[in-house]
């Protein structure tokens, strides 16, 4: 029987993984964690997808017993400001993007839309956005949508089994350090041996499989499975085995980021509850509220800029209050493992693979590789076809996401610096040119997008086509010839109900002091 897991690394990666597996198998898995003291968290991984509210579900654990914890609030959206042009902002919301007639709203409205704002015409998150509100009443209950609040048929569901069956209307912002350190706790109560201490040396066997990891302190740490959550770094899978890392930077030249953990009052500030990224001359800036402070950094590339170049601009773009706070300057490796499981070794986090955190997937791809190693854990006979399915997943997961990210740049208007003048004549991934050109003509669909699931449904490269505004796309032929009353009240129907939410939704900060 196969069930002595060791896990190398902590932070969000490993105590994601071991709370995780100790949920789904209990006292019939045996997991120890080893992590060094004198290694942090990187603590930028603070934003999400929708979808971990699964994770949470899984453990056990409602909003109120975690998110005061770790000073989360609520995201609904990310927020682009000056991708475009200087002042022009657009949202990428947790909102399913509304049909008429065969139709997505967003061709209705290339046809004929009421103003010049797709988000807010077709969606209603924007304006709750705008107004600073919070999705649920200040009794617990949620913004009275058509969204699934996740029960009845869709437990027990992995991320990719549920998509396009509900859309959650929000995310989460937290500390990076604190979940951490409150999964911690879970995980330890439950059974999870912590370790703390410096791995010195990954021992191999006769066949080059792992038989365990050499400490400091503790001497030799033995197992069966062993998962790599030692960041970028990949000390088991890349350094010890020797797994080739397949690099992006042809296509996301970004490798940089410069972070600040601004304390504010946040109560005066009031909580935008979405994600801001902000574009700046060699990349961009990302915002995130959260509960007694701001996390900010600037995201670049240094063939375009110096660290201190924009650790400059970051301060200046954050003002006074960032004058005493000390900065994070980090390297990012920006590709993936070939493969992510390799004989006995399961690389999970940073160490498997990272894109750039424009559409904040960092964690969304720790709990998709945990779902999968769950779903595909394996047996004493290492028949290879699990390791092949979760390898298979997780490639296609961060291949996916690559080529929306790309989709950012490349139909980005902006153009004044040589930055953004570069990303027009970029290469882009396999396939993806060919999926522009169709969506000039045609919005894309379900058919029409990266083949795998990695997250990301249709509506949201309709977003970013139509807010990003550097590719051209025209409304469906059919259209033309089709009755746009239904459309018509579609979009009336979205604007009376932006009008009933924006007049009785609490502001977001006060909801989350309700919570604490």
């Amino acid at each position: 029987m196969l069930n002595r897991v060791v896990i190398v690394g902590g932070g969000t990666a490993g105590w994601m993984t071991a709370s995780y597996l100790k949920a789904a198998f209990g006292d019939r898995i045996d997991i120890t964690l080893v992590e060094s003291g004198k290694v942090g968290t990187i603590g930028v991984g603070e934003a999400t997808f929708s979808d971990i509210r699964h994770f949470f579900e899984f453990l056990g654990l409602k909003e109120e017993d975690w998110m005061p914890a770790c000073n989360a609030t609520y995201k609904l959206a990310v927020r682009f400001e000056n991708w475009r042009e200087p002042g022009h902002y657009f949202y990428h919301p947790f909102e399913q993007m509304r049909s008429v007639n065969g139709h997505p709203l967003a061709d209705w409205w290339l046809q004929d839309g009421p103003t010049d704002r797709f988000d807010k015409d077709c969606f209603v998150m924007a304006s709750v956005i705008d107004a600073g509100l919070s999705p649920r009443r200040l009794d617990g209950t949620l913004l009275d949508q058509p969204f699934d609040e996740g029960a009845g048929e869709m437990q027990g569901l992995t991320m990719s089994e549920h998509q396009g069956k509900t859309q959650f209307p929000y995310a989460y912002h937290f500390e990076a350090a604190l979940l951490a350190k409150y999964l911690t706790a879970y995980a330890v109560e439950r059974g999870v041996t912590h370790v703390v201490d410096d791995v010195t040396d990954v021992a191999l066997d006769e066949r080059g499989w792992i038989s365990g990891v050499r400490t400091a302190g503790h001497g030799e740490l033995t197992g069966d499975l062993f998962v790599d959550c030692t960041g970028f770094r990949g000390l088991l899978l890349n350094k010890a085995l020797g797994e080739p890392f397949v690099s992006y930077q042809d296509t996301l030249p970004n490798d940089s980021a410069v972070a600040l953990q601004v304390p504010m009052d946040m109560e005066e500030r009031g909580i935008r509850p979405c994600t801001t990224a902000t574009a700046q001359d060699a990349g961009w800036i990302w915002t995130i509220p959260l509960m007694g402070r701001v996390g900010t950094g600037y995201v670049y590339a240094r063939d375009y800029l110096s660290p201190e170049e924009a650790e400059r601009t970051l301060r200046a773009f954050v003002g006074p209050a960032a004058a005493d706070v000390e900065a994070n300057h980090i390297r990012m490796r920006i590709g993936r493992s070939r493969d992510s499981w390799v004989r006995n070794c399961v690389a999970v986090g940073l160490s498997s693979g990272f894109v750039e955190p424009l559409e904040s997937t960092g964690i969304f791809f720790i709990h998709h590789a945990i779902e999968q190693l769950a779903k595909n854990f394996p047996g004493a006979d290492w028949d290879p076809t699990h390791r092949d399915r979760y390898n298979d997943a997780v490639a296609h997961v961060m291949d996916g996401v690559r080529e929306f990210l790309v989709l950012h740049y490349a139909a980005a208007k902006r153009s004044d610096t040589r930055y953004w003048r570069d990303a027009k004549t970029r290469p882009v991934p396999d396939g993806l040119a060919a999926r522009i050109e169709r969506w000039r003509t045609q919005l894309p669909d379900s058919e029409t997008v990266f083949p795998y699931y990695h997250g990301l449904p249709p509506y949201s490269y309709m977003c970013v086509l139509l807010g990003m505004g550097g590719i051209e796309v025209k409304p469906s032929p059919a259209l033309a010839l089709a009755d746009p009353a239904a459309a018509r009240r579609e979009f009336d129907a979205i604007r009376e109900k932006t009008r009933h939410l924006t007049a009785t939704l609490p502001r977001a900060y006060d909801y989350f002091s309700r919570l604490r």
